[in-house]
């Protein structure tokens, strides 16, 4: 039994939905029990413990557990990086004009808040120049903007429209920002991928072929009845996603992206030791193997 963990579920764990359901995995002899963590520290100690087998992390997440001694490793992507609308208040200009206000993040030591620090130093912005206000996740960081607590933030779909609606502008994506920044990537303990390489090499092949179903047009009617049964979301949303994400090349761990995480990594914590090797993280051999 291959012990799947998710933090959260969205259209980028549709291939999972498409390789349970149409038992791809289970055709090549692997039973795969999934569980929905709700959160990414609790999945990345259960990973790094031996709880679950492989897990679906952001990679600065792997790169911060490497560095304190874990033995994970990362060895496909799982998907893109999702879209983030940089969002501001009505009277922001550009992201220079954030001089003196207040961002509101989910957690300063996230990626995506380490990218925002990054944009705002691009435009000459230093922490106590632009500092952030801690509030959580899409939802509560959607309620924060609109009691004016802060004047940007980074959030996703839909919240990003319904902020439009309301009278706040988007200042860019994240894609726009940071073009080469890698989405999450699957990662397992090394010492498990050496003792169960097969499994790990079927579970690649059944993932890449979900992911390559959900890209054929001839699929197009059954993957959009598939993903609304498994999360709350409308049928014609459902469409948009599968064209707009699975319609991509799929997305491919590379040390250019995992060396931009680093660096993020490496300013936020000020590790003592110099960035390495981006090979310490991840490794492509059994995505090779797997014919992917």
């Amino acid at each position: 039994m291959l012990k799947l963990a998710l933090i959260s579920e969205g259209v980028n764990t549709w291939p999972v939905y498409v390789a349970l359901s149409r038992g791809l995995w289970a055709k090549a002899g692997l039973a795969v029990e999934l569980t929905v963590t709700g959160s990414s520290i609790h999945q990345l100690e259960q990973l790094k413990s031996g709880g679950f087998d492989i897990g679906f992390q952001q990679v600065d997440h792997i790169v911060r557990g490497v560095e304190r001694g874990a033995d994970l490793f990362m060895f496909m992507a799982q998907s893109h990086a999702p879209v983030l609308s940089l969002m501001a208040s009505k009277d922001i200009g550009g992201v220079a004009d954030l001089k003196g206000k207040t961002i509101i993040v989910d957690d300063p030591r996230t990626g995506y808040s380490l990218l925002l620090r990054q944009l705002l130093s691009r435009h000459g912005l230093g922490v106590e120049e632009a500092p952030f206000k801690l509030v959580g996740g899409s939802q509560e960081r959607f309620d924060a903007m609109k009691r004016g607590e802060g004047s940007a933030c980074f959030i996703t779909p839909p919240f990003d429209g319904q902020m439009l609606a309301a009278g706040f502008k988007r200042l860019g994506g994240s894609n726009d920002f940071f073009p080469d920044y890698p989405g999450p990537a699957a990662a397992a303990r090394r010492s498990w991928a050496c003792d169960h390489a097969d499994e790990l090499i079927a579970f690649i092949r059944g993932f890449n072929e979900a992911y390559a179903w959900l890209g054929n047009d001839a699929n197009r009617d059954e993957a959009i009845r598939l993903l609304p049964a498994r999360i709350a979301m409308p049928s014609d949303a459902a469409a948009r996603a599968l064209a707009q994400v699975y319609r991509q090349p799929r997305p491919q761990l590379s040390e250019d992206g995992v060396r931009q995480v680093m660096a993020l990594v490496w300013a936020a914590e000020q590790f003592p030791t110099p960035m390495g090797s981006p090979a310490k993280y991840f490794d492509t051999r059994y995505l090779q193997k797997a014919g992917g």
